[in-house]
């Protein structure tokens, strides 16, 4: 018996269907949005490398068919060379979970009776949760305040989503232009890992940004946030796109900015301004385990330090 057959659940008809691992991964990536598909391809690929298989669909045939002890020994030693490579944990562990997912929802279409069992590894909790601080973000948004043209008016506007309402990058290049309600002073915003969008409100300056665009952009239906490349001019922006833009902004003046370093000068910023409400940063942030809040705002107060500081003055 093959590994191929093997994998295939009891079934009549199993012959006139694909191949499992088509229907595996197929499956596995069912329903995903564009960014966490985009991830996770990359995850499955690279593993693909790692295993020597000529399709991503064979390296999982790869994987299920050894069984639970060997697959867990390769999973393992998969663990090891992400690890030897010097990739950050998160990575590391993101690609672990992937696979995890993957041979969870084998065992769930009855492929395997079996789980991964290969753990992550242990990541610093600390996280430079500041950003850039304020300070660095109105000195880029005085140098698009400065500029009257088509890109300067859309790098504002995407600056003002980014800051203003912590927006993560993936949340701004899905936005049409439908999603804005200028007269309504709303926004709807597809969160990460949501399936329907939420309306956020406009802060003044916010909406102003937007308006001052979409007077170059036009209300055409369509992405909202578009490339004035001559090449690939009126295609929606990329990911990479605005970790481009923000980058060389922050670059013109001395800085390193990325943009989710603006989401977490926002949230920094939005719990001094609140006194540490953890709970209505959440809202604003839209994080749904507000644990995530506490690192933010330890990190901003620096609690330990504080009281580091009055035992030291105990003794």
């Amino acid at each position: 018996m093959t590994k191929e057959t093997a994998l295939v659940p009891v079934v009549s008809s199993a012959l006139a269907l694909p191949s499992p691992g088509r229907r595996l991964v197929e499956a596995f990536l069912s329903g995903r949005n564009a960014r966490t598909l985009e991830a996770y391809g990359r995850d499955l690929e690279d593993f693909r490398v790692f295993v020597g298989t000529v399709t991503v669909d064979e390296a999982a045939v790869e994987l299920l068919g050894r069984g639970h002890g060997e697959a867990n020994a390769l999973a393992l030693s998969y663990k090891g060379h992400l690890v030897e490579r010097k990739l950050a944990a998160a990575t590391v562990n993101r690609r672990l979970a992937a696979l995890r997912s993957l041979v969870k929802l084998a065992r769930t279409l009855g492929f395997v009776p079996w789980t991964l069992e290969v753990e992550s590894v242990k990541a610093e909790t600390y996280r430079d949760t500041r950003g850039p601080g304020r300070g660095s973000v109105r000195r880029m948004l005085e140098r698009l305040d400065a500029r009257l043209d088509a890109k300067g008016r859309r790098d504002r506007a995407l600056l003002r989503l980014l800051f203003d309402l912590a927006l993560r990058r993936g949340e701004v290049v899905s936005l049409d232009v439908e999603h804005v309600d200028l007269e309504g002073g709303t926004v709807a915003v597809l969160g990460k890992g949501r399936t329907g969008r939420v309306k956020v409100t406009l802060p003044d300056a916010t909406k102003a940004a937007l308006s001052g665009w979409l007077e170059v952009r036009g209300t055409d239906a369509g992405a909202l946030f578009v490339s004035l490349d001559r090449a690939s001019r009126g295609h929606r922006l990329t990911g990479r796109a605005v970790y481009k833009i923000v980058r060389e902004l922050g670059e013109d003046l001395d800085l390193r900015v990325r943009p989710h370093g603006l989401r977490h000068a926002a949230i920094t910023e939005a719990l001094e301004l609140t006194g540490g409400n953890v709970r209505a940063v959440q809202r604003f942030s839209r994080h749904r385990d507000l644990r995530v809040l506490t690192v933010y705002d330890d990190n901003r107060s620096d609690l330990a330090g504080e009281v580091a500081s009055l035992v030291s003055g105990t003794a």
